[in-house]
Parts: C-alpha cells; structure tokens; sequence
C-alpha cells in the first residue's frame, strides 16, 4: 500500500512586499507537494496595494494549488478536528501574526488555522517578515522558536543600515525548511548574514 501524501497548507498574511518571493515559494511547494492548501488572512484577501490586487493573488493560489482559499475563522477551525494537514507553513508570517499566536490569539483565519493544526501536534513553520524584527517582534520570535512543533524559515536583516530592525526570511528556502519540519528537525542556519547593500 502506497503512503498518503503529505498535505501542506500555505498561509499568507499582509507583508504585501514579499508576496512575489511568496508565491515563487508556493509554486516549489507545489511542485514537491501534490496537496497544498491555501489560507489568506482576512485582510491580505480584500487589500489591493501597489504590489498587486488582492483578487489576482488568490486567483493565483487557487490556480497554482487548484484549492479554493480559505479565508475565514470557520473555514479554518475543522483544520484541526479533520487533522486536514501534515504541515502548515505561514509565508510571508507578519509581526502582528507572530505576536498572535506568541499569546495564543486566534482572532484570523491564519492564527485559527494555526491553532487548529497545532492541537495535533504537527509542524508549523513561520517565515517572518516584519519592520520590528529586532524590537517589538523578537520577544515573540524567541518565545515561538521554544515551542514544541514550531519551526523557522531562516531570516536575516534585510536592510541593517536603512531598516536596522527589520527582518525577512529568506523565502527561496521555504520548501527545505518545510521539509525539515517533517523531520521533526529546525532548517540551519536559522539566522542568516544581511544581504549586502
């Protein structure tokens, strides 16, 4: 008997910024994945901002995915309940989002979601991208990073000179870390050099 597939859910928040290299990710994802379900958060579904309209982005995911978005609490709470996947993976994965789910908050689609698969103890993986990396989010990165089940896509300083604080992940490795995760293992290094300006 053949093994099932591996399921990959594939959460998008409001770093608009990062959403080409997200998508870039996606599409690997979905190469190496046969099931990949897209979750957008409530406001990265209806925002349209100078990096693309918000319709043309879950068009995309459905097209690249050929799953529906989830886009709501409700669509994403039977998550858990149907163990629905064996990985879930939020890129790109907001300060705010980060400090949701940091203090256990399920008030989106994507920190429901989250909730909802870790309570069967599988991996998430979170790629930061967030202004405050280095501030007000790098409590809720160190307090995430000693949790059970969650895991990191490698991040670096985007811009140590312009945005000193700020963090991306480096999301060409999205696919590696999740990979990693199914192996019960942390993608290293998890800190990454500054690109060089």
């Amino acid at each position: 008997m053949s093994e099932l597939p591996i399921r990959v859910g594939f959460a998008f928040c409001g770093s608009y910024c990062t959403f080409a290299a997200a998508f870039s990710a996606l599409e690997e994802v979905c190469r190496r994945y046969p099931y990949v379900q897209p979750i957008f958060s409530e406001r990265a579904a209806v925002t349209d901002t100078r990096f693309g309209n918000a319709s043309t982005f879950l068009n995309r995911a459905e097209e690249l995915t050929g799953h529906r978005p989830i886009l709501s609490i409700r669509e994403a709470e039977p998550i858990g309940p149907q163990k629905r996947l064996d990985v879930l993976v939020i890129a790109p994965c907001t300060g705010n989002t980060l400090a949701k789910l940091a203090a256990g908050m399920t008030d989106s689609s994507v920190t429901m979601a989250a909730k909802a698969h870790l309570r069967n103890g599988r991996p998430l993986v979170l790629a930061p991208s967030t202004n405050d990396g280095l501030t007000a989010s790098l409590a809720n990165i160190g307090t995430l990073s000693t949790r059970k089940h969650i895991y990191f896509v490698p991040f670096r300083q985007d811009d140590p000179w312009k945005k000193p604080a700020s963090l991306v992940s480096d999301l060409s490795l999205v696919p590696d870390a999740v990979e990693a995760a199914l192996e019960d293992r942390q993608l290293q290094p998890m800190v990454l050099a500054p690109l060089k300006c």
